[in-house]
């Protein structure tokens, strides 16, 4: 937080406040989060990482909601920061998720959709 530029340790400094406006969530949400009192929903978490520029799986790591164990990374992708959209295309995307076969077409079309041109590989 810190890093992002949130003054989150002097109480007049505006820093929770600011980063509960950033993210859409409640200020009492980020406090209790800083004074581990309790944990955020996981859309509140969500909602902080996207902010913070951190990846969900790190942040609820670091916020001690659940271990490295609980989340391992694909072997795939390594720790270099790369997420799994950096390195499947839609067709592997589908097949990992589980998408039934006789979807998978669509799938990758709708996924597609959203994709630039370079990356609606199959």
């Amino acid at each position: 937080m810190r890093r992002r530029g949130y003054d989150i340790d002097s109480p007049r400094g505006g820093g929770k406040s600011k980063l509960a406006d950033d993210a859409g969530v409640h200020r009492a949400a980020v406090s209790r989060l800083l004074q581990r009192q309790s944990m955020p929903d996981l859309e509140t978490m969500r909602r902080l990482a996207t902010v913070l520029a951190v990846p969900l799986r790190d942040m609820l790591i670091r916020s001690g909601r659940l271990s490295e164990d609980d989340l391992p990374l694909d072997p795939r992708i390594g720790e270099t920061g790369g997420g799994p959209a950096a390195s499947l295309s839609p067709a592997e995307a589908a097949r990992l998720l589980g998408v039934p076969s006789e979807l998978q077409e669509l799938f990758v079309k709708v996924v597609g959709q959203f994709l630039p041109e370079e990356r609606r590989r199959e």
